[in-house]
C-alpha cells in the first residue's frame, strides 16, 4: 500500500495531465465524441495536438515517460488549452520550477476589472502593460493625471509622454528625479515580463528623440515601483501630493494597476471638486 502511495506521489504531473484531458469537449476541437467509453479527449488526439509520440505521451501520465522537455511541456499545455496557472503548475510538476517568461501582450481588461477602477472615485487609478503603455484607467485619473481617452493609443505609454510631452513634465517637482526612476522601474519589468524585444522600437524611438533618456537607459539602472508618494504641479490645482500603490494582475503578468490615493484630507477635498466639474473624453 505504501508502495503504491509513493507511486500516486511521483506520477503527480501525468495524474494530472489525465484530470484535464478527460475535462475537455472533443466535439470543441474536432473530434467526432461517439463510441468514447470515458469522458475528455482520447491520448492519441492530445499527442496529435501536440504533435508529439502517442506511446511517449501516454508514458507521461503513466509516470514512465521520464522528464520531459521545457518545449514538450509548452505543446502538451497548449494542446490542453491550459490557462497560464494551469501551464505554471505543469512546469512546476514535471521540471520543479515556473515555466521561462515570455512575453504575450494583449491590450483588453476585463469588465469586471474596469468596474474596480470606476470604484475608486476619488482615487485615480490605472492599468498599464509590461511596456508601459495604459490601456485603462477611471474617471478620476482622466481629471487629475491625463485625459487618455483624449489621445491616440500609441501616445498613452509612459515613457513617452515623460520624456516627450511638456505638460507631463512641467508636473513633476522634480523631473529628473521622476524619469530617472520611471526608466529604471520600465526596465525591470520589461525583463520581468520577457518584454525587451517588445519594448525594443520604443526604447530606440527615445533615444532618437532625447538625450536626456538615452543617457539614462546607457545607465542600466533598475528600480521597483512598490509604493510611495508622488508630488505634482497640476495645472488647475497646484501641488498635491498622491500616494501610491501598484498591484499585480491576477493571471495577466503583464498588467499592472496603479492606484493614487490623495494624501492628505485637503488634497482629496481638491480632487473631489475637480473630478465633479471636469468633462472626460469617451472613445468611439
Amino acid at each position: 500500500m505504501a508502495h503504491a502511495n509513493e507511486n500516486e506521489s511521483d506520477n503527480r504531473l501525468g495524474n494530472y495531465l489525465k484530470n484535464r484531458r478527460t475535462k475537455l469537449d472533443p466535439a470543441s476541437f474536432g473530434f467526432s465524441g461517439s463510441r468514447r467509453r470515458t469522458a475528455g479527449l482520447r491520448r492519441e488526439e492530445v499527442a496529435q495536438r501536440a504533435n508529439i509520440s502517442a506511446a511517449w505521451y501516454t508514458w507521461l501520465e503513466q509516470g514512465r515517460g521520464g522528464n520531459p522537455s521545457a518545449d514538450v511541456l509548452d505543446r502538451i499545455a497548449s494542446a490542453l488549452m491550459l490557462t497560464e496557472v494551469e501551464r505554471e503548475h505543469v512546469f512546476l510538476l514535471g521540471l520543479g520550477h515556473p515555466p521561462e517568461v515570455r512575453y504575450r501582450g494583449g491590450d483588453a481588461i476585463t469588465p469586471r476589472l474596469q468596474r474596480l477602477l470606476e470604484a475608486l472615485p476619488h482615487s485615480p487609478a490605472i492599468v498599464r502593460t509590461a511596456t508601459w503603455d495604459v490601456i485603462a484607467w477611471n474617471r478620476a485619473a482622466a481629471a487629475v493625471l491625463t485625459d487618455y481617452g483624449s489621445l491616440p493609443p500609441e501616445r498613452r505609454n509612459i515613457l513617452r509622454m515623460m520624456f516627450c510631452d511638456p505638460g507631463v513634465r512641467a508636473a513633476q517637482f522634480d523631473w529628473t528625479s521622476v524619469a530617472r526612476f520611471v526608466v529604471g522601474a520600465f526596465r525591470i519589468d520589461a525583463a520581468r515580463a520577457g518584454a525587451e524585444a517588445e519594448v525594443a522600437p520604443l526604447v530606440d524611438e527615445l533615444c532618437r528623440a532625447s538625450p536626456e533618456f538615452a543617457a539614462m537607459w546607457r545607465d542600466n539602472e533598475v528600480q521597483t515601483h512598490g509604493d510611495g508618494v508622488k508630488h505634482l504641479r497640476h495645472p488647475v490645482l497646484g501641488p498635491i501630493s498622491l500616494e501610491y500603490s501598484s498591484f499585480a494582475v491576477d493571471g495577466r503578468p503583464d498588467l499592472q494597476m496603479i492606484v493614487y490615493n490623495p494624501a492628505t484630507p485637503a488634497d482629496q477635498e481638491l480632487i473631489r471638486a475637480l473630478i465633479e466639474r471636469t468633462p472626460v473624453t469617451v472613445e468611439e
